[in-house]
């Protein structure tokens, strides 16, 4: 019976340990994600227009396919389809949940347990826009030229590149005939998600931002 109630009692502890920790964790995605960063009125003449864009879960940076600063044509295009869009948007996340989760109806616990504890690979998606329209899912930003190159470079520090310095496409994996992957650096976890990276992009780039985010939510807010 003594026995018994240790266990219990261990049981007990366990599980309320788990939940203090789960806890911490939620107010931390919570409070930090509310932070703003780089949130000056003293800011450089804008030249470029780019744009964060969210499907409700995963967010985007949208750039132009070309202007005098960056060509992207190079080194991105759509798998199959024609490269004649005017813009191109950029998302790192897990490898395994890109390819094996277009519907979130495909989910499986492996592949979303693979993502959270940092056992994955990542990989870099180029989704092209004909045009974008602006929404409540879709948010302008100008930024001068000096910050484009920065927010360019961190962009390009996101992918592998081979010997001769070409993006590694994942062949067989685009989602239709607007889109793309790439073998990417990094990886996923819970602490540092396609939403994180998208909100360092903006860092980067010396754009409003959240201290730290893991959801879309977190990068939005600062735009309302």
């Amino acid at each position: 019976m003594k026995r018994i109630k240790q266990l219990f009692r261990l049981f007990f502890n366990v599980v309320l340990g788990l939940i203090v920790v789960l806890g911490m964790y939620l107010l931390a995605v919570f409070a930090l994600s509310r932070i703003t960063v780089n949130d000056t009125d003293d800011e450089p003449s804008k030249d470029i227009a780019i744009y964060i864009k969210t499907n409700g879960v995963h967010t985007d940076i949208v750039v132009p396919v070309k202007n005098t600063i960056k060509d992207w044509s190079g080194e991105v295009k759509p798998e199959f389809g024609a490269n004649s869009a005017g813009f191109v948007g950029f998302g790192w996340g897990d490898k395994g949940f890109y390819l094996n989760t277009p519907q979130w109806s495909d989910l499986k616990i492996s592949t979303a347990c693979n993502a959270a504890f940092y056992l994955g690979t990542s990989a870099m998606h180029a989704t092209f826009f004909d045009q974008i329209t602006e929404g409540p899912k879709c948010v302008k930003i100008t930024v001068s030229n000096e910050e484009y190159k920065q927010l360019t470079a961190y962009i390009e520090s996101g992918f592998q590149f081979d010997a001769n310095r070409n993006t590694i496409p994942i062949k067989n994996s685009a989602y239709g005939k607007h889109d793309s992957f790439y073998e990417a650096n990094g990886k996923y976890s819970m602490f540092y998600t396609c939403n994180t990276w998208a909100n360092n992009a903006l860092k980067a780039a010396g754009q409003k931002a959240a201290l730290w985010t893991l959801t879309d939510t977190g990068i939005f807010c600062h735009y309302q």
